[in-house]
């Protein structure tokens, strides 16, 4: 036996998903988005209460876009994380007032965290990371002697 749909039924199926979608669904999220601190995970991780709409907030794991800092949970050597202390102690200091703004929001490559810039007190995290030699521009840095 065959069935078939009424092509308003067709239609109807094709768009639903587009229709409940949030507007602002897609690749990324511009911002800004208000937030507040957790607590920080390492140096370029920090878990996240944001506000996304009226008396509406999700807590998500952030990382810090375009910067690599050193590993606290897997390091490679001692120095690595010596490092990752320091660049912990400094986003803790950073976000020490306990609210920040996250901007140019994207999907992380693991289920559950999202990839943004951090601002606080309008100064960006990962720049000022890189300013003061806890992290690298880009994908991966090199934390030990001879790596």
């Amino acid at each position: 036996m065959r069935y078939f749909l009424h092509p308003v039924a067709s239609l109807a199926l094709f768009l639903t998903p587009a229709l409940i979608a949030p507007a602002w669904a897609g690749p990324g999220l511009k911002g800004p988005v208000a937030a507040s601190v957790e607590r920080v995970i390492d140096g370029d991780t920090v878990k996240m209460r944001a506000r996304i709409w009226i008396d509406q907030e999700l807590v998500i794991s952030v990382r810090v876009a375009g910067i690599d800092a050193p590993e606290l949970f897997r390091p490679k050597c001692a120095a690595e994380k010596a490092r990752a202390r320091e660049a912990k102690t400094f986003v803790e200091n950073f976000l020490s007032s306990g609210e920040a703004v996250l901007r140019d929001v994207a999907y992380g490559k693991y289920a559950g965290r999202v990839v943004a810039r951090i601002e606080a007190a309008g100064a960006d995290l990962g720049e000022a990371l890189v300013a003061e030699g806890l992290a690298v521009n880009g994908a991966r840095g090199s934390w030990c002697a001879g790596a």
